[in-house]
């Protein structure tokens, strides 16, 4: 992959699911291929109707999911070529190479052949018409006005390149 096309956070997400291969349709899969640059950020995201079970081909992937409220735990673990982990079903999760050279990662859902995807910065600050910036500076207690440079912010998304 030339990594100088690829976007600003580094990562890329080919999705094959019921939606570009009607053939998987009420199987209960999807799949997708993450590409990586160096530094490369998958951002922190969820999948309302499938578990994710990702496999590291290629590189080193430093991943975690947050378990829900009251805990809000953080799990994490740096996986190498052939490692394995889960990300529960509605889960916040992300995967962040750390390496000096590429990764790539094969991701599985479980569940639904279309898992559905929110990214949490755009779900939260990309909205559009926005959330009202009081709203966001009352419930993340931070002042109105880094709410409104955070949603002018241009919020891009990784996750929306498919298999034709």
């Amino acid at each position: 992959m030339r990594w100088k096309s690829i976007n600003r956070l580094g990562s890329k997400v080919t999705l094959v699911s019921a939606a570009n291969i009607p053939g998987l349709n009420t199987l209960g899969v999807s799949l997708a291929r993450l590409d990586f640059a160096p530094t490369g950020l998958n951002p922190p995201d969820t999948h309302p109707r499938a578990t994710e079970i990702l496999t590291v081909l290629e590189g080193t992937l430093y991943v975690g999911f947050v378990t829900s409220n009251p805990d809000n735990k953080l799990f994490t673990e740096v996986f190498n070529k052939g490692d394995v982990f889960v990300f529960p079903r509605g889960l916040a999760h992300f995967q962040f190479n750390t390496g000096y050279t590429s990764a790539i990662a094969i991701a599985a859902g479980l569940g639904s052949q279309n898992p559905g995807v929110m990214t949490i910065a755009n779900a939260v600050f990309g909205t559009k018409p926005p959330i009202s910036d009081y709203v966001h500076a009352k419930a993340i207690q931070i002042d109105k006005k880094l709410v409104d440079w955070l949603q002018a912010q241009f919020w891009m998304d990784n996750n929306f390149d498919c298999v034709q």
